[in-house]
């Protein structure tokens, strides 16, 4: 675009561009230090020039991180000036006026001007300034559109009014780009976005630089990671900021019926990016193109293969044609594919944590009208594995939600009740509570995931069990920052080991609430298969799994039949000895991933081997007892807290008579005095209002004890309670 007469008031300062914040997406804000608006003469809300390669506007605030020579725009506002991340830009204060009238015409292709209402539009745009030829950016239908400005009055920089006269022409449009996707759309992948731009926009702009080192430009980046978690946005955003020539080609179009017309079509889409280079050609889902050739059947994939390698080898100079490919399943790659040369870094696009999650909420509502109770940082904690693409899926389904309800309480009649009414359409925290219901998170869809809603509050004694295993789950995950300044590893499994009935799974679950981490359930026998090899995978994608969903608890119940003792009810085959040999191996590659809780309970620890309660792969043991007469009698308060009692019911007296009982056994005590209250009370037998009483214990009590099956029970867990002894750690 053409520069303007812009008549600069005070000085002009050299600042070095930087990311703008989530809220100035669109508000052609310009963000610096309070030192660098002194030196310009500016104030907050002042107009600025902004000079890179063209000429820019935007109004000044000041920076919340205070840092000087810097400037925090957002895309359109960079693309505007014709400058990109770390560059530098001219920036000083100009005169402006207010806008009488401001005529747009969109950019995106079928952008319609009856799809914006022109006073939607005006909400969106108030106070944002403006010059001819620059581009606006409007967050409608949580998909922004960008228009230009084709026509100011008066003419120069002004700022839009609440009574600017706003109108959307078609056909006047110039050759003006603007990035549909920016870095401020992607949200809690700094690192990543680093890491891609040194690869991608260094050679595409500063290939001198290599040649001055003497080393060879990389030529592509692979992006792997679980669907929905970014891979795509990121490669768009990266070619959009880069102002280079974009290829997006998904790899099953590759793919033709007729002898060589996949190679030839791989040929002309290479000869393409060489011929608008410098370019960014991406290959969504190239694990289509390029799976392992020693396990493809057919031969048109193994040609495929052969020509994408050779493509890559020697089909343009280095430096001005960058690839990129993405894919969620990396490992059925060619290896020769993933060698440096061709691909030269591997980034993986990982599944969010609660600080990312909060970034991308951020930008998905930015457009959304909140509630005043809705707090984005509740919403992050509760959406734990949740993708990027699931996040904007749950934006969908709240304001589905809220309108839905909006419309039930106050049908929409006419236009003009329409818009006096739709301004008090908010969505509320009751609306993403129940979104959080609807939509199903990506990273744990393949498997169970529990969110536990106990806590140690619901169990009953075991007091000194959970005070240890707080101690270790606080210290060892949540602050392990004290393990790295002295240097060691913080524990990594913890074993629960004591009869059953004890709690011992109950306590994993109540763990889970009480930290508000996500538990993954594991029992032993569902991971064996008939198949070979089908166990050792089963137990490598849990695993898996638990790390790109970490922080979380992965809780192996009945231990004892995943990884049984060398020799112990075997019956001959040796899937036991794979399996546990897998085990072992995956422990063993947790050492360096933080967040993976790795808890596991038995009945029987003489059946467990030896190997797998080592040091450094279950440093704990936590051993339950029968529960003492204090422990029954909490356990007995928490079981008939809401049972209505009569007054002659003696807890202290009912825990001494169940010496020997477990928690369970307890539990079940309650529910069978309250049926045989409940059925003695629809025979007529106790006169209203519902109680249970004293009598209807101690018959519970003497039925079990009459039943030889009680005995025994209780025998079998005496010797293990007078070997276990009391809660301890080893």
């Amino acid at each position: 675009m053409t520069e303007p007469a812009l008549t600069p008031l005070a000085a002009t300062l050299t600042l070095r561009v930087a990311e703008a914040r989530v809220e100035d997406i669109g508000h052609a804000v310009a963000r610096l230090a309070p030192a660098d608006l002194m030196r310009i003469g500016a104030r907050v809300g002042d107009v600025l020039k902004i000079t890179g390669g063209t000429v820019a506007v935007a109004r000044a605030e000041l920076s919340d991180e205070g840092r000087e020579g810097m400037i925090q725009i957002d895309g359109t506002a960079r693309s505007n000036c014709g400058a990109g991340l770390q560059e530098q830009v001219a920036v000083t204060p100009i005169e402006h006026s207010q806008a009488v009238a401001v005529r747009f015409s969109p950019l995106w292709v079928g952008a319609a001007p009856a799809i914006i209402a022109p006073d939607r539009m005006l909400e969106d745009l108030a106070g944002v300034p403006v010059i001819t030829g620059c581009v606006v950016r409007v967050p409608t239908f949580a998909k922004a559109i960008n228009f230009q400005v084709m026509r100011t009055i008066p003419s120069g920089p002004v700022v839009i009014g609440k009574r600017t006269d706003i109108r959307v022409v078609e056909g006047e449009q110039t050759a003006a780009r603007a990035p549909a996707v920016s870095y401020e759309d992607i949200g809690g992948l700094e690192r990543e976005v680093a890491r891609v731009r040194e690869i991608v926009e260094l050679p595409l702009k500063h290939s001198r630089i290599f040649e001055r080192l003497g080393i060879l430009a990389p030529k592509g980046v692979l992006l792997y990671g679980p669907p929905g978690t970014g891979k795509t946005l990121l490669a768009r955003a990266v070619a959009a900021e880069s102002r280079v020539h974009f290829i997006h080609l998904n790899g099953p179009e590759i793919m033709r019926k007729f002898y060589g017309e996949s190679e030839a079509k791989l040929r002309e889409v290479f000869e393409e990016a060489a011929r608008h280079a410098p370019a960014i050609l991406f290959i969504d889902e190239i694990d289509a193109v390029a799976p392992k050739r020693a396990e493809v059947v057919g031969e048109v994939e193994k040609r495929v293969v052969a020509q994408l390698l050779s493509l890559m080898d020697g089909f343009v100079s280095r430096g001005q044609v960058i690839v990129i490919g993405a894919t969620n399943i990396p490992e059925v790659l060619d290896p020769a594919l993933r060698r440096p040369g061709r691909f030269d870094r591997e980034i993986e696009i990982g599944v969010p944590n609660t600080q990312a999650r909060l970034q991308i909420l951020k930008i998905h509502t930015r457009a959304m009208p909140l509630a005043p109770d809705v707090n984005l940082e509740e919403i992050a904690e509760h959406s734990h594995g949740f993708v990027g693409a699931d996040l904007e899926a749950l934006g969908q389904e709240v304001g589905m939600i809220a309108l839905r309800g909006f419309l039930s309480a106050a049908p929409l009649e006419t236009d003009g009740a329409a818009s006096a009414e739709l301004g008090a359409l908010q969505v509320t925290r009751d609306d993403f509570l129940a979104g959080l219901k609807e939509v199903e998170p990506s990273a744990t869809r393949e498997f169970f995931i529990e969110k536990s809603s106990s806590t140690f509050g619901a169990l009953g004694g075991l007091d000194e069990v959970k005070r240890l295993l707080n101690a270790v789950i606080e210290h060892s995950h949540m602050h392990d920052d004290i393990y790295e300044q002295v240097g060691l590893a913080p524990p990594r499994g913890i074993l629960l080991v004591g009869p059953s009935g004890t709690g011992k799974t109950a306590l994993a679950r109540a763990l889970s609430g009480e930290k508000q981490i996500p538990l993954i359930a594991v029992d032993g026998p569902q991971l064996y298969s008939k198949w070979l090899g089908e166990s050792e995978r089963a137990l490598r994608e849990v695993f898996k799994k638990a790390r790109r969903a970490a922080p979380c608890i992965l809780f192996f119940d009945t231990i004892d039949a995943v990884a049984p003792k060398f020799g112990a009810d075997q019956f001959g085959t040796d899937v036991y000895q794979r399996i546990l040999s897998q085990l072992l191996r995956e422990i063993d590659n947790l050492r360096d991933v933080k967040g993976v809780i790795l808890l596991a309970a038995t009945n029987r620890p003489e059946r467990v081997e030896a190997a797998l309660l080592r040091s450094g792969r279950f440093d704990y043991i936590l051993r339950f007892a029968v529960p003492d007469a204090a422990d029954r009698a909490a356990i007995l308060r928490l079981c008939c807290r809401r049972v209505p009692l009569t007054a002659d019911v003696d807890i202290e007296e009912l825990a001494g008579r169940t010496e020997g009982l477990t928690g369970a056994d307890i539990e079940s005590l309650c529910k069978k005095a309250t049926l045989l209250a409940i059925a003695e009370f629809q025979d007529g037998a106790h006169r209203a209002p519902f109680v249970v009483r004293r009598s209807d214990f101690l018959a519970v009590l003497e039925s079990d004890r009459g039943s030889p099956w009680s005995f025994d029970r209780r025998e079998r867990a005496e010797p293990q309670r007078l070997g276990l002894g009391s809660v301890a750690s080893e």
